[in-house]
């Protein structure tokens, strides 16, 4: 038999029990994948009952050795959604892999039937279907681990959002406090936030506070010019606060020229000459 044999008798083995071969693939994925709680038995079904359909239809196609053949377009499509659907529900890579290789029990079971008293013909349609879904199986991961990735940089980047929080003090002043090490993806959604609060609100003057910044390098120092000059494209001006001692050395050493930017100490005092340069004051309570 050649390789449109084998592949025309593997779809037909396939379509005639199918059925069974569902219902015992379906009973092993139940056992193994249910235990995590991440799918539930009703869409596993419709998993099972959608792939084997359309694994039997690309069989008989018989492009066995090339999964990216068009033939098989619907299965990796199939593939490529299951994959991604259980990688955002918390499965496991390895989880995500199982649906695709405990297939190979049933199909093993059926070959057996249907290759009776022909041994190599069972071990050449055997290898076939084994590779087969190994390759299969190996796409499945690939996709898994392409949408966890995704998922991954798209939290970084809600993280690094909620941690660069631009927020308005007064009529015309707003406060970027910053908090932990300032690199250049950070520094980036810092500026990015800044300029567009800029343009929301109109405001005249932005105070970046880097009281909780641990460390100011030269890169940092590089990052904190580079956001004030964006603002002050925008019309605004910065005032940088939280200058502590050990920072303000730093910045001597490292010949850093901040010498037309005004800095302070602490927030509040960068909030006066903020209040002072909006032209609004502060009213002590006498009371």
């Amino acid at each position: 038999m050649n390789s449109q044999d084998y592949a025309a008798r593997i779809g037909q083995l396939i379509q005639e029990h199918q059925a069974d071969i569902g219902a015992e693939w379906i009973g092993q994925l139940e056992a193994l994948t249910l235990r995590s709680n991440s799918v539930s038995k009703e869409q596993l079904r419709v998993h099972c009952q959608q792939f084997l359909q359309a694994f039997a239809m690309a069989t008989r196609a018989g492009n066995l050795d090339d999964i990216d053949h068009r033939s098989w377009d619907e299965v990796r499509n199939l593939l490529a959604d299951i994959s991604s659907t259980r990688a955002r529900a918390g499965s496991t890579p390895s989880e995500t892999a199982t649906f695709v290789f405990s297939l190979k029990q049933p199909l093993f079971a059926r070959l057996r039937q249907g290759f009776e008293g022909n041994p190599e013909g069972l071990a050449a349609a055997s290898w076939i279907i084994n590779t087969l879904l190994d390759k299969l199986g190996l796409f499945t991961i690939e996709v898994f681990q392409k949408t966890r990735d995704q998922i991954i940089v798209r939290q970084q980047q809600e993280l690094l959002e909620l941690s660069t929080p631009v927020v308005k003090l007064w009529q015309g002043i707003l406060a970027l406090p910053l908090i932990g090490t300032l690199d250049s993806a950070r520094t980036q959604v810092v500026m990015e936030n800044v300029l567009q609060k800029i343009v929301d609100t109109g405001a005249a003057i932005a105070i970046i506070d880097i009281t909780g910044v641990p460390m100011v390098d030269t890169l940092v120092a590089q990052h904190l010019m580079k956001t004030i000059a964006a603002a002050r494209l925008m019309g605004a001006d910065c005032i940088i606060s939280g200058i502590r001692p050990q920072i303000a050395q730093t910045i001597v050493h490292l010949g850093v020229n901040l010498e037309d930017v005004v800095t302070k100490s602490t927030l509040a005092d960068a909030f006066l000459v903020a209040l002072e340069r909006t032209g609004n004051a502060m009213v002590a309570n006498k009371g």
